[in-house]
């Protein structure tokens, strides 16, 4: 066998990946990264980028284990790595994972056949997306400003998490009810009525709110209290799932609970 000197081989090989790489699909693999054309490009989710010894990803693996707790923000130095993550295809895929593991669940499923078999839903970055907002303020590296996102909540223009439509269609194909439980106040109850059913979700078996006297006690708290008073209305809360830690922590909080990613803010 005849074989070609080292050099040679060597430059046929880059030649090649040079041409793979300008192929369409790969320049279109390219731009599904970018977050916007003047925002810079330097790191994507998924790689461990470190910045000022600063590692993002494994700052966010210590968020989304409850292991990191009560920020504030997200570092300054990992505003492009979590646009790549939020904008890109990895936030889409771990959500994926999550949602696809819940309709699992629900699908084996014995249900009581009484009606009251439920299945709750956050709203904030479970049922809808913010992405809109955070995507002007740094995917949360400015501090959440509570007046700023009440003006946005208040438009009812937040799409829906894809993943989680899907989850819910299924869940209610399956028979079981759906309690949306959010953080949200009384105030907004209308418009996110409106907004849930502009994204999809057309139907549920209650809508929860805080009320004026429940605003001073954690989320952790109030939730816990308002899926303790559904199970003594007789609901059997088979599955909870949302964004946040303080949504599916505290008793009773339900058969099997599901963590969606959310490095973008906490709530406690």
């Amino acid at each position: 066998m005849h074989l070609l000197p080292f050099s040679f081989s060597l430059t046929l090989l880059l030649l090649s990946l040079s041409l793979a790489e300008c192929r369409p699909d790969a320049f279109n693999r390219r731009l599904s990264h970018q977050i916007h054309p003047l925002r810079r490009q330097t790191g994507s989710a998924g790689t461990t980028m470190k910045v000022d010894n600063l590692s993002c990803s494994s700052w966010q693996l210590a968020v989304e284990t409850n292991n990191l707790r009560s920020w504030n923000s997200i570092p300054a130095t990992c505003e492009s790595y979590f646009g790549h993550y939020l904008l890109g295809h990895k936030y889409r895929e771990d959500s994926s994972m999550v949602t696809e593991e819940a309709a699992k669940y629900a699908r084996e499923l014995q249900l009581s056949g009484n009606g009251k078999d439920v299945w709750i839903f956050d709203i904030d970055e479970t049922s809808l997306s913010n992405l809109p907002f955070f995507s002007k303020h740094g995917f949360g590296v400015e501090p959440v400003n509570e007046t700023l996102f009440g003006e946005w909540a208040a438009k009812g223009a937040a799409p829906p998490l894809p993943e989680s439509l899907k989850l819910y269609k299924e869940v209610l194909s399956l028979g079981i009810k759906v309690v949306f439980l959010t953080g949200r106040t009384e105030d907004l109850r209308e418009i996110t009525a409106l907004n849930l059913k502009r994204a999809g979700y057309y139907a549920w078996e209650k809508l929860i709110l805080r009320k004026t006297n429940e605003v001073t006690i954690t989320a952790l708290q109030y939730k816990s209290a308002k899926r303790l008073k559904l199970t003594e209305q007789g609901y059997k809360i088979v599955g909870n799932i949302g964004d946040q830690w303080s949504d599916i922590l505290g008793s009773p909080e339900g058969e099997r609970t599901f963590k969606l990613p959310d490095p973008m803010y906490y709530i406690s």
